[in-house]
């Protein structure tokens, strides 16, 4: 096992890696911006080493310093956690340079995996289905592309090859508006990713995201860890996830386990990942990505399956075989987590940084909270607006559903607004509660949002 790791990141997710390598007695290492210097996961560090100024551009992004800050503190590996340098394939590249362990899937993988065209191609090869679309990035004339979405069938979703979190996407259903769409989402792409790159893919009007947790030892040993339904979307970015999902049977979920396993098999994966379907019908399912790190909701995995993932990431790095197999995996009950950020529903869900002024989390029994905050914390504008996951567990969805009611309305943040009052409503909402809900639920129920 390491000795000492430095987490390249900040907020909640680095306060969760740190508790891990607490618990293996691994020494930790924050890295942090001038404008996080009293944050949590500096306090909470056994050292920390301060890399730039509030921009992450120049900070938790800036290779260099991060390098250095594990070099001068003798770090034997570095955990990227989520978002920032955690699917950046020359940072990957950069650690085994300096002999520092990246803890994640090798850099080959990463960038398979992180070209979506690429990606699609990788699974077609491993026999895992994909959604109708184009045969790798669109490099014809638009009249070429016009014509690929006319013989797709309307409507296409146009997407950045390089892409993520939404960005880069463009849902065109007709031909007068794909040359514009096109150029909206091949700018926006430009801007986020460096790269304009895009195919194109049928899009499914009503389809639940399906993802698959997989960790797979440096031995090839592969487990999934069952599913997370991630349907409760908003423009793309995930806001309620649970297990198990209320949509899939058995076989189904059997079935969806065997692709996640071919897909990791099809790329020799290593390390903690996620792989992510589109779910159109029953018996209907698609790959969509895979997502070569650890995801904001992993917690959810954690309380059905029992496994504590991050430690089960150091453990992998270091070299350890995985300790138990697929059959070992077992599920209990339900859990649900709510994403808690600091924006303002009721205003196009605009930032609210600020300072909190008060913080009183939930407690009780079941329940767990990720989180950064805390009285009297400033919630800083430069970062993402994530100050809290609230997951909650229970016997079955309804006992998860009951406790999450109870929780939320205990939840006490004042200062600056969050989406509490959102998840409120979701979860009053007569289909949500039914699990009939798709990635249009959001609109289609609650479209003030």
């Amino acid at each position: 096992m390491f000795k000492k790791v430095l987490i390249a990141n900040r907020g909640e997710i680095a306060v969760r890696i740190m508790r891990a390598c607490r618990e293996l007695s691994v020494s930790s290492v924050a890295v942090y911006s001038e404008a996080d210097r009293n944050s949590m996961h500096v306090k909470l560090a056994d050292e920390a080493v301060c890399i730039g100024p509030a921009a992450a551009a120049k900070s938790y992004l800036n290779v260099p310093n991060v390098i250095s800050a594990a070099e001068i503190t003798e770090c034997d590996a570095i955990h990227p956690g989520y978002g920032f340098l955690a699917e950046n394939t020359d940072f990957a590249d950069i650690c085994k340079k300096y002999g520092i362990v990246f803890i994640g899937p090798e850099s080959k993988v990463i960038e398979s995996m992180g070209n979506k065209a690429k990606a699609r191609d990788t699974m077609v090869k491993a026999g895992v289905p994909v959604v109708p679309g184009s045969d790798g990035i669109l490099t014809g004339t638009i009249e070429e592309s016009k014509k690929l979405a006319k013989k797709i069938g309307y409507p296409v979703l146009l997407k950045a090859s390089a892409g993520g979190g939404g960005k880069g996407m463009r849902v065109v259903r007709s031909e007068d508006e794909f040359e514009n769409a096109l150029a909206m989402a091949q700018m926006e792409a430009k801007a986020a990713f460096s790269n304009d790159d895009m195919y194109m893919e049928k899009f499914i009007e009503t389809a639940r995201h399906i993802e698959f947790q997989v960790l797979c030892d440096n031995f090839g040993n592969m487990v999934h860890l069952g599913e997370r339904d991630c349907s409760v979307q908003r423009r793309h970015q995930k806001l309620i996830e649970e297990s198990p999902s209320p949509a899939l049977s058995d076989k189904a979920r059997k079935k969806l386990g065997e692709y996640a396993i071919r897909a990791c098999k099809a790329v020799n994966y290593t390390n903690a990942g996620t792989v992510e379907f589109i779910m159109a019908g029953p018996d209907e399912f698609y790959f969509m990505e895979m997502n070569t790190r650890l995801q904001v909701e992993h917690p959810v995995t954690e309380l059905i399956t029992g496994i504590d993932l991050v430690q089960e990431q150091l453990k992998i790095a270091s070299g350890e075989k995985l300790a138990f197999t697929q059959k070992d995996i077992k599920f209990n009950g339900h859990a649900i987590e709510f994403r808690i950020n600091a924006e303002n529903p009721d205003n196009n869900f605009a930032p609210s940084p600020g300072k909190i002024t008060l913080f009183e989390p939930p407690l009780g029994p079941f329940v767990r909270m990720d989180t950064m905050a805390a009285t009297n914390v400033d919630i800083l504008p430069f970062y993402d607006s994530l100050i809290a996951k609230v997951i909650v567990w229970g016997n079955d969805r309804n006992v998860s559903l009951a406790r999450a009611r109870r929780c939320l309305h205990e939840f006490g943040v004042e200062g600056v607004k969050t989406t509490i009052p959102l998840h409120l409503k979701i979860i009053e909402n007569e289909k949500f509660i039914k699990g009939d809900i798709d990635t249009g639920f959001l609109e289609k129920e609650l479209p003030k949002t």
